[in-house]
């Protein structure tokens, strides 16, 4: 039987499976991935962030914050993590804000282009979509209005 350390050198493609299943849908794939790569090299939080990423793809946003943290706590600098984190908060109702803050440091902080991209993108987002979102009320009064200046 093959011992583990013989299979170390796979760790990065196990990673990068699991991230590609988690894009497809394929939860079930991207869960054995991640076990598969934290198997390989349980120092590392790589598999972390990839079962985060999968929890926050599904919008089971507690869970993907709590492995984001988890991260931060053992890695308070890895900017996979803190840009995957801010953008689960702003997909919440109450830490949008607190969220938002971190997306803007990581937009201008962070080294790695991608993860600045990222952030970029996800400010993006957040303007668009989650604070100037009208409400359901807003396009019923705004038929409203119009239907009044219509009938005057």
């Amino acid at each position: 039987m093959a011992s583990v350390k013989e299979f170390e050198d796979h760790f990065l493609m196990l990673c990068e499976a699991g991230f590609i299943a988690v894009n497809q849908y394929d939860e079930d794939a991207a869960t054995k991935l991640f076990a598969a790569s934290a198997l390989l090299k349980p120092e590392s939080t790589l598999p972390k962030i990839g079962r985060g990423y999968m929890h926050m793809m599904k919008l089971e946003l507690k869970q993907a914050c709590n492995l984001f943290d988890e991260v931060l706590v053992k890695e308070p600098d890895n900017e996979m993590a803190k840009s995957f984190l801010g953008l689960s908060y702003t997909l919440t109702a109450t830490d949008v804000a607190k969220g938002e803050k971190m997306l803007e440091e990581m937009a201008t902080k962070a080294e790695e282009p991608l993860v600045k991209q990222l952030a970029d993108s996800a400010l993006e987002f957040v303007d668009k979509f989650v604070k100037k979102a009208p409400t359901p009320a807003e396009p019923q009064k705004k038929a409203n209005k119009k239907d009044k200046k219509k009938s005057e």
